[in-house]
């Protein structure tokens, strides 16, 4: 017997970009509805209505979404094309000019195609058999089926460990505190993202799919087999709506931008949060915190390592062994404001962690109780779950009084004690039984259905804090957890991870299938935050790693009790300082690269395929990955070696090894030195690299001189540009007022020609010329805007 058979649903209603169909056996609507030319979407409604009417995920090209939710069936931000639909007696068909839809009405049954060379072909297909659980034939949960294909890869779902193909891997959506998980194995970790790309070998096809779903479930793609099924893969939850999102391709690199865009726009973070960040949980634990926070900013000093903020971790909130938010304590820092203030004049900025869940014994409990702003059970209880130093209650961020409590804390005690930047930390919202309830918004839900939203809520409240607090300049923020959206509001990093050879390695991965997923302002923590101190090796590798990340962060919580420090091996010291240096050079790179995500949607950190999709090596599995458009990042993930073997993707220009300058082809292998000063690192030909040319001192830490790094293609005939963003760093305004710098790079068989360009919108360059370096074994002669230089000389620019 054919179950989906019993279901048959027929086409009610056509209205706008919304198709409505119905199935009397179902008892269930099922809508489709026409987005972009390539982007569809199938949501389900239960007679009873929607479980969920609201979403906080969607964002199409926005900053933000009200914090009541954004109504789930808006098409406000989609331009909504025009598209054709087709009815026969057995299915429907609906195309634009880019996708097309087969609604097979027995089942609801959908096979999708794309137009390739004037004709459709199929890129995916629900499952032949039941695709969805209409009455519970399928179990409890909310399911959806398709087909699956041997050869096809996965990418994506967020925060995951092990390999970026995702083929024949169970994920768990489900947000936990994973503290010392395995790089390699553990699942799930702290971000709830079911988003995947599924990419076919064979046709060169890729496209997304992702679920509007916030409760606990699973995403199978191809462990579990059943005899009666072909191959197939599957959506699970435990609650809400069934509701996703098809977007079309073709490449990977269509895909993110496109579903980034969905999500929300990538917020552009301040100029000072590029630095190193310091951190660690030994400092605020111990008794003297003030004091050996005043020791770090020395030892800083004495060893010249370039700092530009530090972290604060929990113990300042202490009273005696326990922690409680928004508390601080007065005997371990006995002037915070001082310490804050003493902190920004040395050019450090303080971000202070802060959890969501209270102990019972909280200063506030009693208060938060009798308003009723904790996640309750059933009866209107407190419901109590696990938390730190013992049992805790949740805030619930769904109740707006409860929401507005919390910027008024995050204002009271810490901005106005001169913290820039929430840590928003622990925030998992571990909570298992199925009995909880949360306001939501005056509509009461089980918090399960919506758990995946509390994280996001509780960075929104944070956020709009720092937002009204300071007026002029950017809001920065911290999450450990998260889901789709998260990149409208904080920078993350893959939470507290082991510290062994195999988590450099399995943490790059971790970090590009966030990328993948839209989350792009990332990093880890290096050194590894659980288990033993790193060795001097290991260290060393890891900042290499680190430093060519969106966030850098040194921290730690060693089982030693030793503390992770640029000055830990007083041998490495050196290479470390060197490294520090490099990222910093960089920042002028790293700031552009933020601009163009925010912008376009870009993400900075990329597995080599996505680039070089044509290049069948770049989808094999490997260590290396792509940071901003001309690096090509080949760390050292294993201990006793001193070179690196590398492949350089399929460019007609080649690369260029960073450092010497020497020229590799594209498509071939090489072997890089990579001595403990260095990381393995190429340099795509025809790149312009921007850099700040001072030699900066952590006393002189706000000197800035333009330069720009030139890897022109050998040969005559060759062009490529580069657009450097400037501001000041940290203007709420930074749409409206900034300056373009536009580049163009010209070769001659004699010469090398830079025409640079500048396009001043309400900001005024504070250089007139910038240094020009060849960077290249080069010999030609170089050009600047009509004028014949030196490289590593001056070049007037405008």
């Amino acid at each position: 017997m054919n179950i989906q058979a019993t279901y048959r649903f027929e086409l009610k209603e056509k209205e706008g970009s919304l198709l409505s169909f119905y199935s009397t056996a179902a008892k269930m609507k099922a809508y489709v509805c026409v987005l972009e030319q390539s982007m569809f979407r199938v949501l389900f409604e239960k007679e009873e209505g929607l479980e969920v009417p609201q979403t906080w995920s969607i964002a199409p090209g926005c900053d933000d979404v009200p914090v009541e939710g954004r109504q789930r069936l808006s098409t406000e931000g989609f331009t909504c094309p025009p598209f054709t639909t087709k009815e026969y007696d057995g299915h429907i068909e609906i195309a634009t000019n880019e996708l097309k839809a087969v609604i097979h009405k027995e089942g609801f049954r959908l096979i999708w195609f794309q137009k390739q060379q004037g004709e459709w072909v199929e890129f995916a297909s629900d499952r032949m058999t039941q695709a969805y659980n209409f009455n519970g034939e399928l179990g409890k949960s909310l399911k959806h089926y398709l087909k699956r294909d041997i050869s096809e890869h996965y990418y994506g779902l967020g925060e995951r460990t092990g390999e970026l193909n995702r083929h024949h891997g169970r994920f768990r959506n489900l947000t936990i505190d994973a503290m010392g998980y395995d790089a390699q194995y553990s699942d799930p970790l702290y971000k709830h993202i079911p988003f995947y790309i599924t990419h076919n070998p064979k046709t060169s096809y890729s496209y997304g799919l992702f679920y509007d779903n916030l409760a606990p479930g699973y995403i199978d793609l191809g462990k579990e087999l059943d005899n009666y099924h072909s191959l197939y893969r599957y959506f699970e939850a435990e609650a809400g709506d069934l509701d996703y999102y098809i977007i079309g391709g073709p490449t990977v690199r269509d895909v993110v931008q496109t579903y980034t865009w969905l999500t929300g726009n990538t917020m552009m973070p301040p100029k000072w949060s590029i630095g190193y960040s310091g951190s660690t949980m030994s400092y605020t634990d111990a008794s003297n915190a003030q004091e050996q926070l005043y020791q770090f900013i020395d030892d800083c000093e004495e060893h010249d390592i370039l700092c530009d903020s530090f972290q604060l971790s929990s113990g300042y909130t202490s009273i005696g062994d326990k922690r409680y938010v928004f508390h601080w304590n007065k005997d371990k820092f006995p002037d915070a404001k001082k310490l804050a203030a003493d902190f920004r004049e040395k050019g450090l900025r303080l971000a202070a962690n802060i959890k969501p869940a209270f102990l019972a014994g909280h200063p506030a409990y009693e208060e938060l109780e009798e308003n009723n702003y904790f996640i309750t059970d059933t009866q209107g209880e407190t419901e109590l779950a696990q938390f730190w130093d013992g049992g805790g209650a949740y805030l619930d961020f769904t109740n707006k009084q409860a929401f507005n409590w919390w910027k008024t804390q995050v204002t009271k005690q810490l901005l106005e004690y001169g913290i820039s930047s929430t840590w928003n930390d622990n925030n998992e919202y571990e909570i298992w039984n199925e009995q909880a309830q949360v306001n939501g918004f005056d509509q009461p839900l089980p918090f399960q259905t919506i758990r995946g939203l509390f994280p996001l809520l509780m960075m929104k409240a944070s956020f709009e804090a720092q937002e009204s607090f300071t007026k002029e300049e950017r809001p920065f923020l911290i999450s450990r957890s998260g889901g789709p959206g998260m990149q409208r509001y904080v920078q993350t990093w893959t939470g507290d991870n082991r510290t062994e050879w195999k988590t450099i390695r399995f943490n790059t991965k971790t970090g590009l299938g966030l990328s993948l997923s839209g989350i792009y302002n990332y990093g880890h923590d290096v050194g590894g935050f659980a288990g033993p101190k790193p060795d001097q090796e290991l260290f060393i590798r890891w900042v290499q790693n680190g430093i060519f990340h969106p966030r850098f962060t040194i921290h730690s919580w060693n089982e030693d009790q030793t503390v992770n420090e640029p000055w830990m091996y007083p041998e490495a010291t050196p290479a470390i300082r060197a490294l520090i240096q490099l990222r910093s050079m960089l920042t002028p790179y790293w700031y552009t690269a933020f601009y163009k995500a925010s912008m376009d949607h870009e993400p900075i950190m990329k597995p080599t395929f996505f680039d070089f999709e044509e290049d069948s090596r770049t989808w094999e599995e490997n260590d290396e990955f792509l940071a901003g458009p001309a690096f090509l990042v080949a760390s050292v993930v294993e201990p006793g070696v001193n070179e690196r073997r590398v492949y350089a993707p399929k460019t007609k220009g080649g690369w260029f090894d960073f450092y010497r300058g020497t020229a590799v082809a594209g498509g071939t292998e090489v072997t890089l030195p990579a001595p403990d000063h260095e990381t393995p690192l190429l340099v795509k030909a025809g790149s312009i690299i921007p850099i700040n040319q001072a030699e900066r001192t952590f006393k002189r830490k706000d000197e800035d001189e333009r330069g720009f790094l030139l890897f022109p293609e050998e040969g005559a005939h060759h062009h490529s540009t580069y657009t450097l963003y400037e501001d000041d760093g940290l203007a709420r305004n930074w749409k409206e007022k900034h300056a373009l710098v536009h580049l163009d790079m010209i070769t001659t068989a004699d010469t090398i020609s830079i025409n640079v360009t500048v396009d001043h919108h309400g900001y005024v360059l504070p250089y007139k010329e910038a240094i020009f370096t060849i960077a290249t074994r080069d010999k030609r002669t170089l050009i600047v805007n009509g004028n014949t230089i030196e490289s590593g000389q001056r070049g007037v620019i405008c």
